[in-house]
């Protein structure tokens, strides 16, 4: 979309809300306040009552008559059994800010909200005059998770699902002359259900964040003539340069005619007719393509006719040009092409989470600007985690240029009830953001969260939409399907080899933790590996970034996510603050390390893994003194045995010594040449947790478990205690979980950078 079409649609007028007397309104809204939380962003001090998210909310298919809903409401929390639409509570709590969940600061509210609850809304409104000849449309963007909606006394229907939209034809319940009473009882279990939640929790921490209840998404009127375009469906054609169309339309008559034209900077450039239902197909002479670096957006207007006497339907869209497939480079690597060209994927993870919003940005603007902080770093890419974004979010990725990864929103799904609802709202999904050139690949499942049935559901979703890539796993669970193999690795990154027809990509690494004072959700911060020298921070993460191009060059890797682009609550690992006040790291120097202007890496092995050949170590299952990490200690009691520890449940079969224990404690020695060592690495492979020490230093303690083998930061202290001559090594292996994964095998390499940053 150009900039004169997205400013018309900004100037669109909206129908003045309607709450009660004025003296009502103006009182409630002078005296509203969001409520004290730990942390708010800039863009707090701009959310009024007045003003709530009052941007026309769906940019992909606009009408010029609308009315915002978003504002204050009457609400009230009961237990489950309590209220009926005959007879709700007897008197509401307060006022709660729409469209911003109950436990949000900006909902005014800020309380948990429990499964066993149900959170009752009310508001009025009033129908303009111009209005009364024409179908009335109810549109709630996103309420999670389960609510049912009555208007004047009037059940208008339920919805089941947290993150998409539904709509309601409101015009037989409308009382004429009167205002409209609107009433919505909405229950979510979060956490606690085996429904799609993605990291939504009623105990958040470490990797899980406060849960979102409610309306969390605008609420919004429309007026539509008898027969109106109720959704279109938009195929770009770069090879044939042309537009497909579809358009699907309510209460027909019969066959409906279709007009539909495009638009280059308000020049008309293609035309076609045809029916409702029907492809309709627009061809474009010299076509101009879509892409990160120059995201063209075409603008539409379809025409849908009305009959005779019956006035037409016409709404305006947009639409980019763009191809995205899986093809062999000059080498035959798979790899990810971009309009027939390969074109390599870089970008931050993006959570969707906010202090003061919790699931709800506060502003458009505030919306925007993490996208355009991607810009400006130079990425084109970024991975939606396990979230659906209102539309505006997916407009803005359009318009700048972003390449989105958009991930399902994950759940237990344990149930063949949550299945079933799961599949639905994935259908849905695909539906509703179907016509973003931006999305360019859809991530099915999570590290194995709530994962089944991955081909079928794959060769499902392949159904639904031919004109994206497919990750059917991203990290941990690959099934050999789809588009992608996808590997996660912290900090990293790693790479598996690329498949014949399915392109290697590190969809998670880095997760580089860095602490700002003043701008911290709570004490006691988490990270994949946390930093406090923030010139050591920048080094390590320009490093990083220097890696990732050597694996693409060397071994095929077509794309990098790194983790992640802000903080969130107790993670301590995003490029910006949680607030989004500070960027943690030096933009100069970032740009310049995603654009590849880095040095040339080389490695040189200090301590060999068991990969490749066993490699002795001493150990002990029983508990040693507490010097055991120390270089003097007598291990003359420990066994002798070879790596790699563990059994051969998951992992490479590299288990040369078994161990099945809860704890292992393993050192050896290891020598350095005269000429020292640059920055020095922990090559390792691991299903357990750990913590590693060299001549005594504690140097890293990695957590979770990363089934192939990677690169893994030891802290500064660590480093500088590596000397010419012997040097010991030691580690505690930890196995917390019953019956889990047990490998590990670890080494040491000498990272060596030559050339100029």
């Amino acid at each position: 979309m150009n900039r004169r079409t997205f400013s018309k649609l900004a100037a669109f007028s909206t129908v003045p809300l309607v709450y009660g007397p004025a003296w009502a309104i103006s009182k409630a809204e002078e005296e509203w306040r969001p409520a004290k939380g730990p942390l708010s962003t800039r863009w707090a001090a701009d959310v009024t009552p007045a003003d709530a998210w009052k941007e026309y909310p769906r940019p992909g298919l606009v009408r010029e008559l609308w009315q915002n809903l978003n504002g204050l409401w009457d609400y009230v929390v009961t237990q489950l059994g309590a209220g009926t639409p005959d007879q709700p509570p007897l008197a509401f709590a307060g006022k709660i800010l729409v469209p911003f969940g109950i436990e949000s600061q900006l909902s005014g509210v800020m309380q948990p909200f429990l499964p066993d609850q149900k959170l009752w809304y009310r508001r009025t409104f009033d129908i303009p005059e111009a209005w009364h000849s024409q179908r009335v449309l109810l549109n709630f963007d996103a309420v999670d998770f389960e609510c049912r909606v009555w208007l004047n006394g009037e059940l208008l229907g339920e919805h089941k699902g947290g993150y998409d939209r539904f709509t309601f034809d409101i015009s037989r319940a409308i009382k004429d002359g009167k205002l409209q009473q609107l009433l919505l009882a909405v229950t979510d279990p979060s956490s606690q259900g085996d429904q799609a939640h993605g990291k939504q929790s009623l105990r958040p921490r470490g990797a899980s964040y406060t849960a979102t209840s409610g309306i969390w998404q605008t609420v919004w009127l429309e007026p539509v003539p008898h027969a109106y375009i109720a959704s279109i469906k938009l195929i770009p054609d770069v090879d044939a340069s042309r537009l497909r169309l579809k358009v699907d339309a309510r209460n027909l008559k019969g066959r409906s005619a279709v007009n539909a034209i495009a638009f280059d900077h308000g020049r008309p450039v293609a035309s076609a007719s045809g029916f409702a239902e029907e492809d309709i197909t627009l061809h474009l002479k010299d076509a101009k393509l879509w892409s990160p670096e120059e995201p063209f957006l075409y603008d539409l207007k379809i025409t849908l006719a009305g009959g005779e006497e019956a006035p037409p339907d016409a709404v305006t869209s947009y639409f980019g040009m763009r191809k995205i497939s899986i093809e062999n480079d000059e080498q035959g690597i798979a790899r990810l092409f971009l309009n027939g060209k390969p074109v390599f994927h870089q970008g931050p993870l993006d959570q969707g989470f906010w202090p003061d919003g919790i699931y709800t940005a506060p502003t458009d603007e505030a919306l925007k600007s993490d996208l355009e902080y991607m810009k400006a770093v130079g990425f084109n890419a970024v991975r939606k985690h396990v979230k659906i974004e209102p539309d505006r979010w997916y407009l803005w990725a359009d318009r700048l240029g972003l390449l989105v990864w958009q991930d399902m929103p994950a759940g237990q799904l344990k149930t063949p009830e949550s299945r079933e609802q799961w599949e639905i709202e994935t259908a849905r999904h695909v539906e509703n953001h179907f016509n973003h050139p931006s999305i360019v690949m859809w991530v099915i499942f999570n590290e194995g969260w709530g994962q089944y049935d991955t081909p079928k559901l794959a060769a499902k979703l392949r159904k639904l939409d031919t004109t994206r890539l497919i990750n059917n796993a991203s990290g941990w669970y690959d099934k050999q399907w789809g588009d992608i193999v996808d590997m996660h690795f912290y900090p990293g990154p790693s790479v598996c080899v690329p498949e014949e027809k399915r392109a290697s990509v590190t969809g998670e690494f880095g997760g580089l933790g860095f602490v700002t004072s003043d701008h911290m959700w709570k004490d006691g911060a988490w990270g994949y590996q946390t930093f406090t020298d923030p010139v050591e921070y920048n080094a390590t993460y320009r490093r990083l970034w220097g890696r990732v191009h050597k694996l693409r060059d060397d071994n095929g890797l077509s794309a990098a996510i790194y983790t992640q682009i802000s903080d969130v609550e107790t993670e301590s690992n995003g490029l910006l603050t949680y607030d989004r006040k500070v960027e943690k790291l030096d933009r100069a120097g970032m740009l310049a390390a995603h654009l590849g202007k880095h040095p040339s890496l080389s490695y040189k092995v200090i301590l060999p893994m068991s990969n490749t050949e066993p490699q002795p170590w001493l150990y002990t299952a029983a508990q040693p003194e507490e010097t055991w990490m120390k270089p003097e200690f007598r291990d003359d009691t420990w066994t002798n045995g070879e790596g790699g520890f563990g059994t051969r449940f998951g992992f490479p079969d590299f288990v040369r010594t078994r161990w099945n224990s809860t704890d292992l404690w393993v050192r050896r020695q290891f020598v350095i040449p005269p000429e020292g060592v640059h920055w020095p690495l922990l090559t390792c492979c691991f299903g357990v947790d750990f913590e590693l020490y060299i001549n005594g230093v504690l140097a890293c303690r990695p957590e979770g478990f990363h089934n192939t083998y990677g690169l893994y930061e030891l802290n500064q202290a660590a480093r500088a205690a590596i000397r010419p001559g012997a040097n010991s090594i030691a580690a505690h292996f930890i196995q917390r979980a019953k019956g889990g994964q047990q490998y590990i095998d670890i080494g040491l390499v000498d990272e060596i950078a030559s050339g100029n940053e």
